[in-house]
C-alpha cells in the first residue's frame, strides 16, 4: 500500500467537486442562484465556470439512471455509488496509490497500521495498475508464516475477484477481527498455478525497525514503514549496534511504503550532518521549502549502503534520494517506485477522509521524482523467485553463505561496504 508522507490534518476540504457534489446528491443543496441543467434541484450555487456546471448535467444523469433504471435497485446504494464518484476523480488525477478517498473503515485501518498495532494478517499490501499484490509480510505475521511472499499477485479474496480494487477496498476485505480467517487466491511469482492460502488474523504489533549484526560487524537494519516512532526505533537500533561494535551500516529500504515525513526528517537526521537539506517541498506554485536535519546524529560516518527496489516508495525515496545526494551512502538494487507527491489529509463527514498529493518534494540537488523514481549508484535486480532477506534470516547465515545467497543485492551491498570498510 503506498502511505501518507505527511500527519498535517486540515478539516476545511478546498476542492468543491467533492462536497457540494454529493452534498447537492443528498438534497443538502448550496444556496443561491440555479445550477445548469434539469438534473438538479432547488436553489444552488456552483463556483465554477458555466462550462463546467454544465458538464455536470452528465454526472446527474447517470446518478439518476443508475439509481432508477439498474436491474437490480438494491445495488445501487448511495453511499457506494458516492465512494465511487470520489475515487474515480481523485484516480483521474494520476496519483496512482497516493492521492486517494479513504472510507470510514479504511482511515481508521491506516491510522492503526502507522500506530504499529492493528488486527490484521500483517502484510504490506498494495494495487500497480489495477493489480493487487503483496509488498512485503511483516516478520513473523501470519502472513508470512502461511507462505506469502513479496510481489505475490493477489487474485481473489474468499473467493472474489479483486482486479481493478482500490487500496483502501482491498485492505477493508483482508483485515478483520483476529481469530477470524481470510483466503487470498495468490500467484507466486515466477510459478504458473496459483495458490489459495489460508490466514487466521491476529492483532499485528509491528514496529518499523528490525536489525541484526551480520559477519564483519555489519549492522543490517531494516525500516519498514516511517510509522509513529520510526526515528526514536532507529535510534535505539544504532545505538544498540554500535554497543555491539558495528563498524558499518546496511540500512534495507526495500519494500518500504513510506510514511510520515517528521519521521523520515529523524531518520535522517541519524545519518546526516546538522543543518543538512533531506528534501525540497515544491507547492503548485512552484515555491520551496527544504526540510532540515537536525543535531546528533548516532551514525554520520559510519560507511552505509542503502539497499532499494521498485517497492521502495514515498518516504523511503526521499531518504534514499538525500543520502545520494549528499554523497553519503551508496544505493543498490532497482530504481524506486516514483511516489513524490506529499499527501495532506483532509476530513470528511463520518470518519472519512481525502488524501491530496498538495505538492511534490525533490531531491535535495532538485531533481524531480514524481513517476520516474531514485536511480541506485549500482542497479542490481533480484531474480524473480527471489525474496529478500530479512535480519533475522539473514543473520543466521555466515560470510559466504550471505555473499552466495539469492538475495543478490544484500549480497553486493556486503561486498561495497567491505571495500568502503577498507576490509
Amino acid at each position: 500500500m503506498r502511505q501518507l508522507v505527511s500527519n498535517i490534518v486540515r478539516i476545511q476540504l478546498p476542492i468543491w467537486l467533492v462536497v457540494p457534489m454529493l452534498a447537492l446528491t443528498l438534497a443538502i443543496g448550496l444556496g443561491g442562484g440555479y445550477f445548469a441543467g434539469e438534473w438538479l434541484r432547488g436553489p444552488t450555487t456552483c463556483p465554477e465556470s458555466p462550462e463546467i456546471c454544465t458538464s455536470f448535467e452528465n454526472f446527474w444523469k447517470s446518478w439518476n439512471l443508475a439509481r432508477d433504471e439498474y436491474v437490480d435497485p438494491s445495488a445501487a446504494v448511495p453511499s457506494k455509488m458516492i465512494d465511487g464518484a470520489i475515487e474515480g476523480m481523485l484516480d483521474s488525477l494520476g496519483d496512482s496509490g497516493h492521492t486517494r478517498y479513504l472510507s470510514p473503515e479504511a482511515a481508521q485501518s491506516e491510522r492503526a497500521e502507522l500506530s504499529g498495532k492493528f488486527e490484521g494478517i500483517g502484510a504490506y499490501i498494495d494495487v500497480k495498475d489495477g493489480q493487487p499484490l503483496i509488498v512485503q509480510p511483516m516478520e513473523g505475521s501470519p502472513a508470512e508464516k502461511a507462505g506469502l511472499r513479496p510481489n505475490d499477485t493477489i487474485l481473489k479474496v474468499d473467493g472474489q475477484e479483486v482486479h481493478g480494487i482500490t487500496v483502501s477496498e482491498l485492505r477493508s476485505r483482508v483485515r478483520g477481527p483476529k481469530g477470524t480467517s481470510v483466503t487470498l487466491t495468490i500467484q507466486h511469482t515466477g510459478e504458473t498455478q496459483p495458490v489459495d492460502i489460508t490466514i487466521t488474523r491476529a492483532e499485528i504489533v509491528s514496529p518499523s525497525v528490525s536489525w541484526r549484526m551480520l559477519a564483519d560487524k555489519v549492522a543490517m537494519i531494516r525500516l519498514t514503514q516511517f510509522a509513529d516512532r520510526s526515528s526514536d526505533e532507529i535510534k535505539q537500533a544504532l545505538t544498540d549496534a554500535q554497543a555491539q561494535g558495528a563498524t558499518a551500516i546496511l540500512l534495507d529500504l526495500r519494500n518500504n511504503p513510506g510514511g510520515y515525513v517528521n519521521e523520515l526528517v529523524g531518520v535522517a537526521s541519524q545519518f546526516l550532518p546538522a543543518d543538512t537539506t533531506v528534501l525540497i517541498e515544491q507547492n503548485r506554485a512552484g515555491e520551496q521549502t527544504p526540510y532540515k536535519t537536525s543535531a546528533g546524529g548516532l551514525a554520520t560516518s559510519l560507511p552505509l549502503v542503502v539497499l532499494v527496489n521498485n517497492n521502495s516508495a514515498s518516504s523511503a525515496e526521499i531518504l534514499a534520494g538525500a543520502l545520494k545526494d549528499a554523497g553519503r551512502a551508496r544505493l543498490i538494487g532497482e530504481p524506486t517506485f516514483g511516489t513524490a507527491t506529499v499527501l495532506r489529509t483532509y476530513n470528511l463527514n463520518d470518519g472519512a477522509q481525502v488524501r491530496i498529493g498538495t505538492t511534490q518534494w525533490l531531491t535535495p540537488k532538485g531533481q524531480v521524482v514524481r513517476g520516474k523514481g531514485i536511480a541506485p549508484d549500482e542497479l542490481v535486480a533480484l531474480a524473480p523467485e527471489a525474496t529478500p532477506l530479512t535480519p533475522a534470516n539473514a543473520a543466521n547465515l555466515d560470510a559466504q553463505a550471505l555473499l552466495h545467497s539469492d538475495d543478490t543485492q544484500l549480497a553486493r551491498g556486503l561486498m561495497v561496504l567491505k571495500g568502503l570498510a577498507g576490509q
